[in-house]
């Protein structure tokens, strides 16, 4: 091997590790790849940034602000609202919600579909007195699954496509995809609603709701202040050293009708005030003995306890009163809480927002939540200002999971954006404008007719993937030129022992689904692309079935949560473990590989 291919088999082997290993954000690992490929060598300098100006970088852009324009009009709440009536048995419940993801999923992004379905989801799970568990894992596999029936549906066929143009064979349409993946996703939709969600274990589809997962009575205590507590006349700032060193959590008080936030450090406690204290069980009555407050319920607070038409007010209603609220939110892939903790993100100081609970894989976090550290998946339970809480939600990449209310005029702008969406697709499927300029004049209009907000546009596109895309795009050029994809096809060809090219075919589709699962699809399009139409010119056939199989298996990974965002995002508000995503994605890849194979060998043949 010459020096060229043993550096970048290398330097593909230490970003794949890092990939798996996940210690560094991908983004990083691609672009300090991109780097250390130009200073070898292997990447020319002058070249080095081609990525992210190249079509798919840009198409993927576009396809995200128009994902934000749709979400923003409403489109997406009007067609959810529609299928509410058919949740009376699981199978109809789970088909007419995986439908509509599959759907949606064909036509704007995938992670896009499942964030804006999956609050509807949830509640009508609850409503239909199912576990949201039930409904959310058919809901993502089913929006993965339908990104594979159009170009813009996930970024993996975005990036084959202009690696076919880049190939000098054109690239594939809009609808080149449909086909094949049209079928793919029937069958699989098929699968996960009659036979697939049987598949989840019985005690996550039998578990309760996701408000439960907090339960709020064992992390909230409200405590009176009476005549003769230490605290009248102190202020939080003073109080929460206290409380902190009894391993307590100060949320605030309630002054009357008044709710009053601990973010207002310089508040003064009186008697009568109500203190709302966030402690394990065992350290409630620490707190209130050290300063000398009085528990409801109690035999010294029997005469003051509140009455609520004769019972005592639920404690979840008392944290909702008057202007505040309770939020449930799940960390999204590009949060920026990930890694970091309450204390050092300064929730409190920063976003004025109180962190009551954290649900973790459908557990309740027991511990002490100021040292928490958060992942994605988790779901977290806030309380803050009733006007402010969802843009605070969205500032911390949070995903709500109840469901929006639509906004008057949205019928309007619904139709507005669905129409330039379709113009911008028309204009490209007859060949009038190239599909990555068709996409952004749309999104140009959507912004310019209010769909999407100046200031959402940047915070539309998921910058990680680019960075990705712009990284790793010249990374795999060099696995071409280099001469390291041609050896890694010969290695393939071989380990079939001269079987027919369909042989060759469902390995590099079973290797490719197997890199996707542990690691990002798009990294896996564009380390497979290159290998495939290797493979494809060793065996001296047509490419097309390579390039659509890598397409199709670096979308389908179904296995673990972590190989795709939508898996990730239903890990906490479904309740699962790590263990359960293999028990319906196992089954559902093999019937991938069953209907896909003979399907890519009739459309496109070899």
């Amino acid at each position: 091997m010459t020096f060229d291919v043993t550096s970048i088999f290398i330097l593909l082997t230490v970003v794949m590790a890092l990939f798996i290993w996940g210690r560094w954000r991908f983004d990083i690992v691609a672009f300090a790849a991109l780097m250390v490929a130009t200073v070898l060598g292997l990447v020319p300098a002058d070249e080095a940034f081609m990525g992210f100006g190249h079509p798919a970088t840009v198409t993927v852009a576009a396809v995200l602000i128009i994902s934000r324009a749709l979400s923003n009009s409403g489109v997406v709440d009007m067609l959810t609202n529609a299928i509410q009536p058919a949740t009376r048995t699981n199978v109809t419940h789970i088909s007419a919600f995986s439908g509509l993801a599959a759907l949606l999923s064909a036509m704007m992004n995938n992670v896009g579909a499942l964030a804006l379905m999956m609050p509807a989801a949830i509640q009508s799970a609850l409503n239909a007195k199912r576990s949201p568990a039930t409904i959310l894992m058919p809901l993502s596999f089913a929006s993965i699954l339908g990104g594979l029936v159009t170009l813009i549906g996930t970024p993996p066929n975005i990036i084959i496509a202009t690696y076919r143009a880049d190939s000098g064979d054109g690239p594939f349409t809009m609808f080149d995809f449909t086909p094949v993946g049209g079928l793919v996703a029937l069958a699989g939709i098929a699968f996960v609603a009659t036979i697939g969600w049987r598949l989840i274990p019985k005690e996550r589809r039998s578990a309760a709701s996701s408000m439960d997962l907090f339960d709020i009575e064992n992390y909230v205590a409200e405590m009176n202040v009476g005549e003769k507590s230490k605290v009248v006349g102190r202020s939080f700032q003073e109080l929460e050293k206290d409380i902190e060193e009894i391993d307590a959590i100060l949320i605030g008080l309630a002054r009357g009708n008044r709710f009053v936030l601990a973010a207002r450090r310089d508040e003064v406690l009186h008697a009568g005030d109500v203190l709302l204290v966030e402690a394990a069980p065992d350290a409630i009555g620490k707190v209130a003995d050290a300063l000398k407050l009085t528990l409801p319920g109690t035999p010294e607070d029997e005469e003051e306890k509140e009455e609520v038409e004769g019972e005592k007010a639920p404690r979840e209603d008392r944290l909702r009163r008057q202007d505040m609220t309770l939020v449930e939110a799940v960390v999204a892939q590009d949060s920026p809480l990930i890694g970091q903790t309450p204390a050092s993100m300064r929730m409190r100081r920063r976003f004025s927002v109180n962190l009551l609970a954290v649900s973790r894989q459908g557990r309740p976090y027991r511990g002490r939540l100021r040292s928490f550290r958060f992942q994605v998946g988790d779901v977290l339970l806030l309380q803050g200002e009733s006007d402010r809480l969802p843009d605070i939600v969205q500032q911390l990449g949070g995903l709500p999971l109840a469901p929006r209310k639509l906004q008057g005029g949205s019928r309007r702008l619904a139709l507005l954006t669905v129409g330039l969406f379709a113009g911008a697709v028309a204009a490209a499927a007859v060949g009038l404008i190239g599909l990555p300029v068709a996409f952004g004049i749309a999104a140009l209009a959507m912004v310019a007719f209010g769909a999407v907000r100046p200031r959402e546009i940047y915070e539309s596109v998921d910058w990680p993937i680019i960075v990705l895309l712009g990284a790793m795009i010249p990374i795999g050029t060099a696995m071409e030129t280099s001469g390291a994809a041609e050896l890694l096809a010969e290695w393939l060809i071989h380990a079939t022992f001269g079987a027919p090219a369909v042989v060759t075919l469902t390995l590099l589709m079973v290797l490719t689904m197997c890199l996707s699962d542990i690691m990002n699809n798009a990294a896996t399009a564009l380390v497979m692309a290159p290998i495939s139409v290797s493979v494809a010119q060793a065996l001296d056939v047509n490419p097309d079935p390579f390039l659509m199989a890598v397409a199709i298996a670096a979308s389908c990974a179904f296995l673990t949560p972590i190989g795709h965002q939508n898996n990730a995002l239903i890990l906490g508000p479904g309740g699962y473990k790590f263990s359960d995503y293999w028990r319906m994605g196992l089954p559902l890849e093999v019937l991938i590989l069953i209907v896909s194979i003979p399907a890519l060998l009739f459309f496109w043949p070899l």
